[in-house]
């Protein structure tokens, strides 16, 4: 039988690529954007000059060599643990699956608890309601987000680009609104020396150390690179073709995202001395909370909850699509153990309580998850998105032509990030 002939001219841009690139976005910028300006700005200028030349090539060189990888899978449905198992056996297959589920996974509780506040500090402070039971607000958020992603992959990811259109007009909104309150001074004595001078070589060296996993992890979104890898495959049939797509998609999406998310630190940041962000630090809070608090101004105070809501509500959507990806693999496994074939309805059904179940006794909870995310989510999300696909590129032939002097630095802002484990320590 003649191979049907694919339709879409990989040289053309559809409405598709854009829901994709939003959807990168998307997933990337979440809550960690609401206190990437109180981790970059409380060392002084140092570390936000470093990521303001870092962010965008971390940023793409890391997820473009992701996308290869999964890319270079001889099946086109399987996705990240599909390509470990071809390169290092169904162990290794098997193992990863159990790493990069629970590395998303305890993102998504994180994200589970951090909505539920929101809205209920939204209920209680803004709207003046205090009746709600927590279990309810919790139980109610939550169904809500899976009843999205219940939907298919398609919805979820139009639902995920229709919330970036706001939050990204709410970011630049807020960054527009501050420009009457930033103080350049935080620039000036760092150009003049009085700050450098103040500085030991072990405060520059410690201060670069913790800022590069806060770097990566703010614009992290690999839990996403693979279903949309391998959507990509499933649109073109010459995997030239999708390397291009998928890099071009890549690009745009990097800008848009460094360029906003850069804007919105840099506002925040100049409007603000370091004494304050680390106030803000130390009260643990969004820098959206404290500037309401400092500048006590209406605006913010309304606006604030609402960036903060759609920014959680956008990572939760895009973490559950790799979680949902890597959990499937795992019971899939797990029922072939068991001499048992599944379908696919009892697979959702299984995923989808297991899922309601755990997110909303978490978010009812309401722990302090912080250090599992710095103890599994970061460090294997480092190895992950930085390391893995550089060991890949560097142990088989089949990925030779990827050999670039760009990955070096890859690599060795890779061992950084996870190094950055052992930061307590010194």
């Amino acid at each position: 039988m003649e191979k049907e002939q694919v339709v879409r001219d990989y040289n053309k841009w559809y409405k598709e690529d854009t829901v994709w690139m939003l959807g990168l976005f998307g997933t990337a910028i979440g809550a960690g954007v609401l206190f990437l300006p109180i981790n970059a700005g409380i060392g002084g200028p140092l570390p936000l000059l470093i990521v303001t030349l870092l962010a965008f090539p971390i940023t793409f060189l890391a997820h473009r060599a992701l996308a290869r990888f999964i890319l270079s899978l001889s099946s086109a449905d399987k996705g990240i643990a599909g390509v470990v198992g071809e390169y290092w056996g169904p162990r290794a297959e098997k193992i990863f699956n159990l790493i990069y589920f629970f590395a998303i996974y305890t993102i998504l509780l994180m994200y589970a608890v951090a909505i539920t506040n929101t809205g209920e500090s939204l209920l209680v402070h803004q709207l003046g309601i205090t009746a709600v039971p927590r279990l309810a607000i919790a139980l109610i958020i939550i169904i809500v987000l899976l009843s999205i992603v219940r939907l298919g992959q398609e919805t979820t990811m139009k639902a995920m680009s229709y919330l970036v259109y706001p939050f990204i007009g709410m970011l630049i909104i807020i960054g527009l609104y501050l420009i009457p309150q930033w103080n350049l001074t935080f620039f000036e004595d760092f150009f003049s020396g009085q700050t450098m001078s103040q500085l030991s070589i072990k405060d520059i060296v410690m201060t670069l150390w913790v800022t590069f996993p806060v770097l990566v992890m703010s614009f992290n979104h690999y839990p996403i690179i693979s279903p949309f890898v391998v959507a990509e495959r499933h649109a073109y049939d010459d995997l030239e073709q999708v390397d291009k797509k998928c890099g071009w998609i890549q690009r745009n999406s990097y800008i848009l995202m460094i360029v906003v998310v850069l804007f919105f630190v840099y506002s925040c940041v100049l409007s603000l001395s370091p004494s304050a962000l680390a106030e803000a630090k130390a009260q643990n809070i969004s820098i959206l909370s404290y500037l309401a608090n400092h500048l006590n101004t209406p605006f913010i105070t309304w606006i604030g909850p609402l960036i903060a809501f759609i920014a959680i509500m956008k990572s939760f959507l895009g973490h559950y699509v790799g979680a949902y990806e890597a959990m499937r693999d795992i019971v899939i496994e797990v029922a072939e153990l068991n001499g048992k074939t599944i379908s696919n309805q009892l697979i959702d059904k299984i995923i989808l309580l297991f899922m309601v179940v755990t997110c909303v006794f978490t978010a009812y909870v309401n722990p302090s998850i912080l250090g599992i995310i710095e103890s599994i989510s970061g460090p294997t999300g480092a190895v992950i998105l930085l390391l893995l696909p550089m060991y890949a590129i560097y142990s088989s032939e089949k990925l030779a032509r990827y050999r670039k002097p760009s990955n070096y630095f890859v690599i060795i802002i890779g061992c950084i990030t996870v190094s950055a484990i052992f930061y307590g320590l010194f």
